[in-house]
């Protein structure tokens, strides 16, 4: 199996393993616990939050851990959005995390204002600059598409939206462990990330707060996480959290160099070999690791069921609109021709993958095309 789907989720780092495995046997206390077992998984938590707070650029009180990505940015709309109506505002194609709540809040009187993007997926410049802002009680979009890694310059506008006292929400999962990201700089209100893009454990993430932000709290519980995310902190995971970002951070260039290496071989390879063949995003402004890829005379679905059982894992967008048979709304919002949106494949690489099976899969991505060509 050649696993070229590594935006949806990657294998988790032997090094993050070894240490929760550790953490797992010598941390069995609850953290809330006064006695010293708690007291030493306390440590463990907080050592984990100060260094992703480190890393991120962050204070260590303003690092909220949940339990992934989605649930980081349901907090943080929801909390915006709770007990009052007003206007919120996105460019379409966000990810389900973003819509879904979006979709919600709609149903309960808020209303939708699009920021609009280019043909290579990124917010037009009258988008950041000069899109009117009265009326808006709420900003979100991607900092990194998770269908074509494009890569959004979003301090004009985050800096716009908080001088109208607007809290700005970042959803950076796909960016956090692959591009620096600096909760500082960027001065969004809130920042959501996952560890499981970045080599870490499933079923863990943070919300990033900006110190003084008040987020009611959607659950009823424990006093854990300032009261805005109650239940036992999971200590393991949240360890796991923090050494896979360590280890990103410490190797970033290597892996940077790498994942661009690998993506640019596997494009190149699949013009080459199976043309015409489109890369639909901004080439510059992208995700080291990430293609999208149209290849007309084919249609998405059949393509990618056949790239499965001939061993090359691949999607057609996100995961979590795994099943849709839609057309890919970014790819509409980017106003891409039928021909292009409905042949397009999410390509993305890891760290785990290799020359050799880059090579082996342009071999079988490029045999997949041409056959499926010839039966239409």
């Amino acid at each position: 199996m050649i696993n070229l789907d590594q935006n949806a989720t990657t294998p988790v780092a032997p090094e993050v393993l070894e240490v929760m495995c550790r953490v797992a046997t010598d941390c069995v206390g609850n953290p809330g616990s006064r006695h010293r077992a708690g007291r030493r998984a306390r440590q463990a938590l907080e050592e984990a939050r100060e260094s992703i707070a480190e890393i991120l650029e962050a204070e260590p009180g303003e690092v909220v851990f949940t339990s992934g990505g989605t649930e980081s940015t349901n907090i943080a709309l929801f909390g915006y959005g709770a007990g009052r109506t007003g206007t919120i505002l996105l460019p379409d194609g966000e990810h389900p995390a973003t819509e879904e709540p979006v979709r919600r809040l709609i149903t309960s009187g808020w209303k939708r204002r699009v920021l609009p993007m280019d043909e290579t997926g990124r917010l037009t410049p009258w988008s950041l600059n000069e899109i009117p802002l009265d009326g808006v009680d709420i900003a979100t979009a991607l900092l990194a598409h998770n269908e074509t890694g494009v890569i959004q310059n979003l301090s004009p506008l985050i800096e716009r939206c908080l001088s109208e006292g607007i809290p700005f929400h970042v959803d950076a999962v796909q960016g956090v462990g692959k591009i620096d990201v600096s909760f500082r700089k960027l001065k969004a209100t809130t920042l959501s990330l996952g560890a499981h893009k970045f080599h870490g454990p499933r079923g863990i993430g943070a919300l990033l707060v900006r110190k003084g932000v008040t987020l009611p709290s959607l659950f009823g519980g424990g006093h854990q996480e300032s009261g805005r995310r109650p239940g036992t902190e999971p200590v393991m995971l949240a360890v796991g959290m923090s050494v896979a970002l360590r280890l990103w951070h410490d190797q970033k260039d290597a892996r940077t160099r790498l994942l661009s290496e690998l993506r640019d071989r596997l494009e190149q390879g699949l013009i080459a070999r199976c043309a015409p063949v489109f890369i639909n995003g901004d080439m510059t402004n992208r995700l080291p690791n990430t293609t999208n890829l149209s290849f007309p005379g084919c249609e998405g679905e059949p393509l990618l069921v056949a790239l499965d059982l001939a061993g090359v894992c691949c999607s057609l967008g996100s995961a979590c609109a795994s099943g849709s048979l839609e057309p890919s709304p970014v790819l509409l919002a980017m106003n891409l021709p039928k021909e292009r949106y409905s042949s397009a494949l999410r390509l993305s690489v890891g760290s785990t993958n290799t020359v050799e099976e880059i090579d082996q899969a342009i071999e079988i991505i490029s045999a997949t095309v041409t056959r499926l060509r010839e039966r239409y």
